[in-house]
């Protein structure tokens, strides 16, 4: 279960669209990205564009901070010296991005023990995400339906209110109409 709450972190939405990034992926089947990256334009034929793409700096900006967290960055750095150092830290092109079909394909061209236990993990993550997803859109819906009907018994509550207050208001008059004081003449 902790494996499959790591890979939900490591799901982001991205051009509407649920996507993993392609060092995610290659941290999890512990390989390099750029071994991961060859892999897959060695079978480019197998990744359409609605299985992978290329984020655009855009793209990547938005969801740079989540992706920061993720890893653990230093937040301690200077704001004038942005750039890590060492080899292999700043990136020199922008991440592939993978649909969960793209991440099913992946399955066939990385055939590893470790890519294949974590490419089931990874659906199992997919799969679990959909049926919370499922989940909300009934709740959703019993919260709309609730709603409807508490608006019915608004107006249900508001008409016995009315007609309370006008029994009440009969009983005043009735009250007053006895208690009053009586004039003519009286027998002795």
């Amino acid at each position: 279960m902790q494996i499959i709450r790591s890979i939900q972190n490591r799901i982001y939405e991205i051009r509407g669209e649920r996507v993993m990034l392609d060092f995610d992926l290659a941290a999890l089947y512990d390989v390099p990205t750029k071994v991961l990256n060859q892999s897959v334009k060695r079978n480019i034929a197998r990744f359409p564009k609605d299985f992978m793409f290329q984020l655009t700096v855009e793209d990547y900006e938005s969801i740079r901070f989540q992706v920061e967290t993720l890893e653990g960055s230093n937040s301690s750095r200077s704001q004038i010296v942005t750039l890590k150092t060492g080899r292999g830290h700043n990136r020199k092109y922008m991440p592939y991005a993978f649909t969960e079909q793209g991440i099913a394909m992946l399955s066939g061209i990385l055939s590893s023990d470790k890519a294949i236990q974590m490419n089931i993990a990874i659906m199992r993550a997919f799969v679990e995400i959909r049926r919370i997803l499922l989940k909300e859109c009934d709740l959703k819906e019993q919260l709309k339906e609730i709603r409807e009907r508490i608006g019915e018994h608004d107006v249900q509550l508001n008409q016995i209110y009315d007609a309370m207050e006008n029994l009440l208001d009969e009983k005043a008059a009735e009250r007053k109409w006895d208690e009053r004081e009586r004039i003519g003449f009286r027998k002795k």
